[in-house]
């Protein structure tokens, strides 16, 4: 007898929970401003909130992934989304850049508690088929980022910067009310054993036949981290865009993504999550080297504007892809795993700015070809892989 597959619903569910990661980062980017002020604090201070966040986001995953495989994935998300609750509602009160800055960390670090636990909820209701769930999860999930900005505006608009923290304390406890009604348990097969806090990692990092995947799911992230870190000066300061046209050229970007999730949930039962890995990683190469080429020329907007909405979706594609075939590895480890993606994806994204503040010469050049090196790495990581796969077969 077929399986049914898991509801809509549920899947939306496990997508919007995820989301919170998102909304917390971009809401609040139209309110930096104002907060300078209120705050009496410098843009320095309030911009390294985001990175004091991405930190502490990264430290939660690390110690909530294997306590989601030891204490189950249902009450880890629960108790996550309370913290979140929690310390958003507590991010709306502060009145200094201090308590800002800890309750923002509070709010990263338990947050990672209710998003580490999804991708091992969607490989136990895919099984086999868990890139196609993970390409449903991303793409609702894509909605957060095309949206949260202009939320955090509206919210501008009609009140001051702190209902922005008590909308996502609201949107915390929707999931929170949600997730205890309908999140469902990954039962453990009676032989296994619960595993020791740092067996996990163990596990992980032994699998050498998981290592290509990793890697290639790390440099898909430096590539997203690069865009999003320099698409702001690329699109307004570079090619002298408007805010309006701005936010439709990153809206088509995210359109792309979401789009390459959605052609992988149709294609990837029949052509196998490896080959769809392939098909998005030829389209990344060839996008990124024309972007390259079309800056390294000084072309206009246009040639810029559509070689990186493909390139996003062919990282959309690879990333996607990589994860869940990572996650299929590690059936007992799942929460690990996810910790193990998630910090390498954040700490290798946290070089972007660096990286492109120390190679800035004024042109969209740097970027293309960090973008174009992110791209080589992956396809140095997929080449290593098949030669394992000959060995093997050897």
């Amino acid at each position: 007898m077929k399986e049914a597959s898991p509801s809509l619903r549920l899947v939306a569910l496990l997508a919007a929970v995820i989301a919170i990661t998102p909304l917390a980062i971009d809401m609040y980017l139209p309110a930096m401003q104002m907060m300078v002020t209120d705050l009496d604090t410098s843009m320095a201070l309030v911009q390294q909130s985001l990175s004091v966040y991405l930190a502490a986001y990264a430290v939660g995953m690390l110690l909530f992934g294997p306590l989601a495989d030891m204490l189950g994935r249902r009450p880890l998300a629960l108790a996550g989304l309370a913290g979140f609750l929690l310390s958003s509602v507590m991010l709306s009160l502060v009145s200094s850049i201090e308590w800002f800055l800890f309750w923002r960390a509070a709010q990263a670090f338990l947050g990672a508690a209710a998003t580490v636990v999804i991708p091992g909820i969607v490989r136990h209701l895919y099984q086999q088929h868990t890139a196609k769930g993970m390409s449903y999860v991303s793409m609702i999930m894509m909605l957060a980022p095309l949206i949260a900005p202009a939320v955090g505006s509206l919210v501008m608009y009609v009140s001051h910067w702190q209902v922005i923290f008590d909308v996502l304390a609201v949107y915390a406890l929707l999931m929170l009310l949600l997730s205890w009604r309908f999140m469902p348990e990954v039962p453990r097969a009676e032989h296994a054993v619960k595993p020791a806090f740092f067996s996990g990692y163990r596990q992980v990092f032994a699998n050498k036949v998981a290592w290509p995947h990793i890697a290639t799911s790390m440099f898909a992230s430096f590539s997203f981290f690069t865009f999003l870190t320099a698409v702001s000066f690329i699109y307004i300061s570079y090619f002298g865009v408007s805010e309006q046209l701005f936010a439709l050229l990153f809206g088509l970007n995210v359109s792309a993504l979401m789009l390459a999730n959605f052609l992988n949930s149709k294609l990837v039962t029949r052509k196998g999550p490896q080959r769809m890995l392939n098909l998005g990683l030829m389209l990344a190469v060839v996008s990124a080297l024309l972007l390259s080429g079309f800056n390294y020329l000084g072309l206009g907007l246009w040639y810029t504007v559509l070689t990186i909405a493909p390139l996003m979706a062919s990282l959309g594609l690879v990333a996607t892809n990589a994860d869940a075939m990572i996650l299929m590895k590690f059936p007992d480890h799942t929460g690990t795993a996810t910790a193990v993606i998630g910090t390498l994806r954040f700490g290798i994204g946290a070089l972007a700015g660096p990286l492109l503040g120390l190679f800035y010469n004024g042109t969209a050049l740097p970027f293309s070809l960090l973008m174009l090196g992110g791209i080589v790495f992956i396809l140095l990581a997929q080449l290593s892989r098949r030669y394992q796969d000959r060995l093997q077969t050897a």
